[in-house]
């Protein structure tokens, strides 16, 4: 856009200087020493023309100035409009991120309290298996005890 406007103003001030240069050389041409007479009617005045062109230059000037400066407010403003849902985009997710960061968190204490009560129970498991296992040996030393009475006193 700047660049555009850029482009527009060195164009305005090209064609001042043109409009310039044209008023000039008319000057010059009908300013000097020689003076003409002619029995003709009076021809239009070249001031009066040159003004009405200067003053339809400027007007077409002005008017694409303006169309130009609405053009911009219009791109101003739809980037300012996608600036602000950008941002708002941008606070949601980071307000999602935040949210789903908490969660895994929370899932992860949750997940160590599991492992954590796993072991304990894989220990406890273990540990009545063990006392188990011996209570059996000792049943079984027992029973063996007691068959080798049977025996000796069927004997």
């Amino acid at each position: 856009l700047e660049s555009e406007l850029e482009s527009l103003k060195d164009e305005l001030i090209a064609l001042k200087r043109n409009h310039e240069e044209e008023i000039r050389q008319l000057q010059a041409q009908t300013g000097g020493d020689v003076s003409v007479e002619v029995n003709a009617a009076p021809g239009e005045d070249l001031t009066k023309v040159l003004n009405d062109l200067r003053n339809e230059y400027e007007q077409i000037i002005e008017k694409n100035r303006r169309e130009v400066e609405q053009w911009y407010e219009v791109k101003i403003e739809e980037v300012n409009r996608q600036v602000t849902s950008s941002s708002q985009d941008i606070q949601t997710s980071s307000h999602q991120l935040t949210e789903l960061r908490r969660e895994m968190q929370n899932l992860e204490i949750e997940l160590q309290a599991q492992l954590s009560t796993k072991n304990s129970l894989e220990n406890s498991l273990a540990e009545t298996e063990s006392r188990y296992g011996m209570l059996l040996q000792q049943i079984q030393v027992q029973i063996n005890a007691v068959e080798e009475e049977l025996a000796s006193i069927r004997c």
